[in-house]
């Protein structure tokens, strides 16, 4: 038996133990969720995929998704219009000027309005994301949710100031923010939404090794109670100790004879025992991605070289135009989007042996405290490059309607400027990209921003905003994730159970309908 085909007979053994173990009556309940969840995937039929985008630092989403109305223009203006380096991005139409400072509002010019329609707001883009208000404008494929943020149950203002009322542990804190966006929990949380649903998933998988990828990092949010996260580079699977061809020195058989090595335990200690048991792991899985994978090469991903060995970095489908310097630089999450995209078109092939997939992606950067204008103009210029790639590599794979992409972060940042930056905050707004996505459209209600009151430091004439004018989410993480998760075939039952808190929002709340059945 192939070692990965054994670990699919394991994956499900293991599952079975797991689920079982529970005590009193939770056991044959939780065996229910995970028959419920297969069923619902299996009856899905063709293959699936879900890709997380995380922003790491706390996207200023304030200056990404923009208020064009009278009044809550005047309000960003007055509140974002600070010394010594302000802020506040300029209206539409307002020309760039090409002597200003590299990534100032004046050398970026007005931001991009969207076009409104039925269920979008008046509402524009931040002026290097071109692309995606393409994608929101013309084919539809992009979507807005408005103020997401981790939410225990629907809270108020005067609810938020009251002690008695369940909030979400740890605010405004990187470490705990990022972990309770992709495990629902504070640091120390260790298994994530999506690792949970991969462990309904993964018996639709013959390959359960290949079930949630990271190309971005360790994730939590890809750790199951039984699937566990696997992770490869931009330029695929990772060898153990071997070259891609599995040679040391020019020679298979020391190759082979290194990983013999590595995948045998050398003592009965169980650690011992784990170490082994995932060498032989990466061993089996990347022999398989390795004839599994088209080359990133091949047109449908990158560009042949002209003449030496193909580079990622610079391939110019994976390089992006930096508003800072005038010159195209490598575009690192374009690179990760690059493999994920191979992943997902062996899935489509069948030669990974994988019907439902989750993946991550990530970059960092976006803790603008300091120097905002210049580091977020940059970090739009490579999202929108990176998203925009992304979709035309599906268009080329005629997988668009088979994979949706969202983007999240820490959270958002304050209304209020620091002088050159902004803080940590709360609610943020975020992108759903792909074609079985109602696009076009923002789902949720745009928040009201008002401009301080002097008198006490708050913004009193927002319900949305807090004391430093950071938005208090309308929606929860987890409505996001019980949408995203019914449209992979989960049950309604066992996403209850994956997103407990769910069960505090009216049923009608639960799914936000941006993504066709």
């Amino acid at each position: 038996m192939h070692p990965l085909h054994d670990l699919s007979r394991r994956h499900f053994l293991r599952q079975a133990s797991a689920w079982s173990a529970l005590a009193g009556t939770a056991g044959p309940l939780a065996l229910n969720l995970a028959a419920l969840g297969s069923a619902a995937a299996q009856s899905a039929g063709e293959y699936r995929a879900l890709v997380c985008l995380f922003m790491y630092g706390g996207n200023d989403a304030f200056n990404m998704v923009l208020p064009l109305d009278r009044s809550n223009w005047r309000a960003y203006t007055t509140t974002r219009t600070q010394a010594p380096d302000p802020v506040a991005l300029l209206y539409p139409g307002t020309p760039p000027e090409p002597g200003a400072p590299a990534g100032s509002p004046a050398r970026l010019g007005g931001v991009l309005p969207l076009q409104s329609g039925q269920r979008t707001a008046n509402l524009g883009l931040h002026p290097l994301l071109g692309s995606l208000k393409t994608l929101f404008d013309g084919p539809k494929r992009l979507a807005i949710v408005s103020n997401v943020g981790p939410l225990v149950m629907p809270t108020t203002k005067a609810q938020y100031a009251l002690a008695s009322h369940p909030k979400p542990l740890r605010l405004f804190s990187h470490n705990d923010q990022q972990n309770t966006w992709q495990a629902l929990g504070p640091e120390g949380t260790t298994v994530g939404w999506a690792g949970r649903m991969g462990d309904l998933l993964a018996a639709q998988n013959a390959r359960p090794v290949f079930t949630a990828i990271t190309a971005g990092g360790n994730a939590v949010w890809l750790t199951g109670n039984t699937v566990r996260q696997y992770g490869v580079n931009t330029n695929g699977a990772v060898p153990l100790g071997v070259n891609s061809a599995g040679t040391v020195f020019g020679s298979a058989d020391v190759g082979a004879a290194l990983q013999r090595v590595v995948a045998q335990a050398t003592s009965t200690h169980p650690l011992d025992g784990d170490v082994a048991a995932v060498a032989q792991r990466s061993i089996a899985a990347e022999a398989v991605l390795r004839t599994a994978l088209r080359p990133a090469s091949d047109p449908t991903f990158g560009t042949p070289p002209a003449s030496g060995a193909y580079n990622p970095a610079n391939d110019p489908k994976l390089r992006y135009d930096n508003p800072l310097t005038g010159a195209t630089a490598a575009n690192n999450l374009a690179q990760q989007f690059q493999v994920v995209a191979r992943l997902i078109d062996a899935g489509l092939r069948g030669t990974s042996g994988c019907n439902r997939q989750v993946f991550f992606v990530s970059m960092g950067g976006f803790d603008t405290h300091d120097f905002q204008n210049r580091n977020q103009a940059d970090l739009m210029a490579r999202l929108a490059q990176a998203m925009s790639y992304f979709d035309d590599t599906l268009g080329n794979l005629n997988a668009r309607g088979q994979v949706t992409t969202f983007t999240a972060s820490d959270f958002g940042r304050t209304f209020t400027s620091n002088g050159d930056g902004t803080d940590h905050g709360w609610g943020s707004h975020h992108f759903v990209m792909g074609g079985a996505v109602r696009g076009g459209q923002t789902y949720g209600r745009v928040p009201l921003l008002a401009v301080k009151n002097t008198n006490n430091n708050n913004f009193d004439g927002s319900p949305d905003q807090l004391g430093n004018g950071s938005l208090l989410p309308q929606i929860s993480v987890d409505q996001l994730g019980n949408t995203l998760g019914r449209w992979l075939g989960l049950s309604d039952a066992a996403l209850l159970d994956i997103f407990p808190n769910l069960a505090n929002f009216d049923p009608g709340v639960r799914n936000l309908g941006f993504l066709n059945a």
